[in-house]
């Protein structure tokens, strides 16, 4: 049987913690910031864990 290949677009935007977690960036940040407050601007700036029923289909892409 061939290998996994590690699913090149989610590996570059999911980072694995030495624990095991997966983080990923919130949306929202790139552009039309004027508008948003700064605390939205705070919370959209710190990365997300990644839970729920996704979390074992990425790490099935990422070949974890």
């Amino acid at each position: 049987m061939p290998k996994m290949k590690t699913h090149k677009g989610t590996a570059k935007r999911v980072k694995i913690t030495s624990s095991g977690k997966l983080l990923r960036r919130r949306a929202f940040g790139g552009h039309m910031l004027a508008k948003k407050s700064a605390s939205r601007k705070r919370r959209i700036g710190t990365n997300a864990e990644i839970n729920g029923s996704i979390r074992k289909n990425i790490k099935k892409a990422l070949g974890v």
